[in-house]
């Protein structure tokens, strides 16, 4: 089947313009995210709610629950850098209450995890090394640009747990486009209602301002959908407790990733923790916790699709 945009034109916002947050930042108080994530401590960054009671936490009160839970999704928005810094300190301090089983990573594909398994070993031998050497070891893709994420893969890279790739190859995403399969499940489908599917539509009809036609449409919406069943499938195998790091979407519980899991299991979803900007709404349906963090100056839209 041909399409009006050829395959490669579509494929970066096909892989990526779901993943952003669903947050906008405010036009107001801009200024006060202006100071460096690195400089202050991500402890004080915004405020933390329990969206199952409404009560605020405090960041050591998060961890305490994330600790204990066998399984975690972490939703970002992924041009924020504070989220970058939070997901790092989370690791961190998790790591120091139990050990980590395993991180996965959405900006990891399977064609990467030879990379990361060869490298892993020897970054743990604590080298003297430039992060963005191991950038081209890892074959680290620049859509996820590597000023975001160095230091949080750096982290993980060095720590005592395997890190996991989460997503689909370029060569599977390319075949999904063309093929358009369905996923199997009573949650993530809900064929009969299709409340998931028209959710996941509307949101890539306001990633393409509305210019989207209908056999793309229903490409994005597979493609889509297939990776949030990928991640669900490599969290439930990866060594426990784990960790997936997502864009906020994938981590949605009425949209992404839980849904899967509990396709796939039968079973409760993941524990979801979701970082947001200050001013997003983010429902008790969508997560167990968010984290707001200060707004920054707005950038390009699709700055995470680049």
């Amino acid at each position: 089947m041909k399409f009006p945009l050829s395959f490669s034109a579509v494929l970066p916002a096909c892989m990526l313009a779901l993943s952003a947050c669903s947050s906008v930042a405010p036009a107001t108080d801009a200024a006060a995210g202006t100071a460096s994530a690195a400089t202050q401590d991500v402890r004080q960054l915004g405020e933390i709610v329990d969206l199952r009671s409404g009560q605020r936490l405090s960041a050591e009160q998060l961890l305490a629950q994330l600790a204990a839970a066998p399984r975690v999704i972490v939703g970002e928005q992924h041009d924020q850098l504070s989220h970058h810094k939070i997901e790092q300190w989370l690791l961190q301090q998790l790591q120091g209450q139990r050990p980590q089983g395993s991180v996965l990573l959405e900006m990891l594909n399977p064609d990467q995890q030879a990379k990361v398994d060869k490298v892993k070993p020897w970054l743990q031998t604590d080298p003297v090394v430039r992060p963005e050497h191991v950038a081209e070891l890892l074959a680290w893709q620049p859509s996820w640009k590597w000023e975001q994420y160095g230091d949080l893969v750096m982290t993980v890279m060095r720590a005592p747990y395997p890190v996991w790739s989460a997503n689909l190859d370029r060569s599977e995403i390319k075949q999904l486009f063309i093929d358009k399969p369905a996923v199997q499940g009573k949650h993530s489908n809900l064929a009969n209602d299709g409340k998931v599917h028209d959710k996941l539509k509307d949101i890539i009809r306001v990633m393409h301002d509305n210019q989207i036609d209908e056999p793309r449409l229903a490409a994005m919406l597979s493609v889509q959908q297939q990776r949030d069943r990928r991640m669900a499938e490599r969290l439930l195998a990866a060594p426990a407790p784990a960790v997936l790091i997502a864009g906020a979407y994938h981590a949605h519980k009425d949209l992404g990733v839980p849904l899967h899991v509990q396709d796939l299991t039968g079973g409760p979803a993941p524990l979801v923790l979701v970082l947001a900007q200050q001013g997003a709404a983010v429902q008790a349906s969508q997560a167990d916790f968010v984290w707001f963090t200060p707004p920054v100056a707005a950038t390009a839209a699709v700055a995470s699709a680049k």
